[in-house]
């Protein structure tokens, strides 16, 4: 009888053992799914927040290219559900055949990705291999030429908005980011641009009034539900994204500020010319060949603060892959390095940048200038693919978070500038901004 209980005691303590060890192991299990899924939400968190940029993340890649199909120096920019088409490209200077995939990202309107699946987005694939490239003819510069267009049958785009083109290798590595944006045109916008209101700016400043109009779309909340960005040349370090309408009235929203909606004029961008690599184009003082690579001489820049005014034709920013010598100027224009020199006081404000479209409109330490005090001048090499480029100086704070060009170039009132309006639409009940509304307009008739 004693062995019997002294068992049953024994069994009964066993029993509470295991079943506070298995309690503790579900407790254990229980919290590491609980440190999982905050993780993830952390990591979720975290890739809503990524802010996307026009970006080459290999120094092999180069000349990467995002326009409409048949117009080279287009915006970037298809209609939704439309035949449009974007032609993407870039050279990588390894040459050789490499396996590259692309894959797009939507984004809300401050180009941070938009908290959305990619199935919400995205009709076919997730990813598509580029199968299309050619390799460089007759050029001392040797690279292979890629190139996709899009939309395609295996990848398109179902909703409106900002997106991200992300090409990347098999292995996962990224090569580059480039912007594009899909428009549902479901708004009409008037612009004016003006000499500055205000008698301070009258000279030195542009002034753009615009007016949406909506007859065919609701909108309940104007000052909650759209965002308007306002850009100069498609720059990104002065946009304006601030703005909310000034007057409401029946189906039209009014933006008619004094002071919020203006820009420096700044000055017409500088120029040069290297379509040709035998001859010297009026802003070429050299072209040279040191057995390795072509170097072309710009004559020297001054500053132009304190110019007056003066017409030069340019392309706002802009530049063209030509070659004098070829047909086919995306694999047989060669690559040189350009030389810039700009002799001036050393600036202590700030470091100088060259500031086009060929670096993004964007603050980029690859196209930062160096001085040299032994000259007194500014100087940097950049390599480039031949063609005709536009270019600006401007002077960054340590901080980078702006650019002032009028500096170094001036600024006026008669210069002309293209300005692009783009309206975002976000209901309370949308999970992304919807881009509803374009206009592209100029200052070209205010002097």
């Amino acid at each position: 009888m004693k062995l019997t209980n002294i068992s049953i005691f024994f069994s009964f303590i066993l029993l509470i053992t295991s079943s506070c060890r298995s309690k503790k192991e579900i407790y254990q299990e229980s919290n590491v799914h609980s440190d999982t899924s905050s993780k993830e939400i952390e990591d979720s968190t975290y890739r809503q927040k990524i802010y996307y940029t026009n970006k080459t993340a290999k120094p092999n890649i180069k000349t990467v290219l995002c326009h409409q199909e048949k117009e080279d120096n287009s915006l970037a920019i298809i209609n939704l559900d439309s035949d449009d088409k974007l032609l993407v490209s870039f050279d990588d200077l390894n040459s050789g055949i490499k396996d590259y995939y692309y894959t797009i990202i939507h984004c809300n309107a401050d180009w941070t990705a938009s908290n959305l699946m990619k199935n919400e987005y995205i009709k076919g694939f997730t990813e598509e291999l580029i199968t299309d490239y050619e390799f460089s003819f007759n050029t001392i510069q040797k690279y292979t030429h890629y190139y996709f267009k899009f939309p395609s049958n295996n990848i398109k785009p179902t909703i409106s908005g900002n997106y991200i083109i992300k090409v990347y290798e098999e292995d996962g590595t990224i090569i580059l980011y480039k912007r594009f944006m899909v428009i549902e045109k479901k708004l009409h916008i008037e612009a004016n641009v003006r000499r500055a209101t205000l008698a301070a700016d009258r000279k030195s400043k542009h002034e753009i009034d615009f007016t949406i109009k909506h007859p065919s779309f609701i909108i309940n909340h104007p000052f909650s539900d759209l965002k308007v960005h306002i850009k100069q040349n498609n720059r990104e370090d002065n946009t304006i994204t601030d703005l909310t309408p000034q007057y409401v009235r029946n189906d039209e929203l009014i933006y008619d500020y004094e002071d919020d909606n203006t820009f420096f004029g700044n000055n017409e961008y500088r120029h040069f010319d290297f379509k040709s690599l035998r001859y010297h184009s009026e802003r070429i003082e050299d072209i040279t060949y040191d057995s390795t690579y072509n170097h072309v001489y710009l004559f020297e820049d001054k500053k132009r603060s304190f110019d007056r005014y003066s017409i030069d034709l340019d392309i706002n920013g802009k530049f063209l892959i030509r070659s004098q010598e070829g047909r086919e100027p995306s694999i047989e224009a060669d690559y040189a390095f350009i030389h810039f020199t700009l002799p001036t006081e050393k600036i202590n404000s700030g470091d100088v940048y060259l500031l086009g479209k060929f670096c993004d409109w964007e603050i980029k330490d690859d196209f930062r200038l160096k001085y040299n005090s032994i000259k007194q001048q500014y100087e940097t090499a950049i390599y480039l693919k031949q063609g005709y480029y536009n270019y600006l100086y401007g002077v960054s704070n340590s901080y980078k978070q702006n650019i002032d060009v009028s500096l170094i170039e001036g600024t006026h009132y008669q210069t002309r500038n293209d300005y692009y309006i783009y309206v975002y639409y976000r209901s309370a009940s949308d999970r992304y901004d919807r881009l509803i509304g374009f206009l592209k307009t100029s200052s070209k008739e205010l002097f």
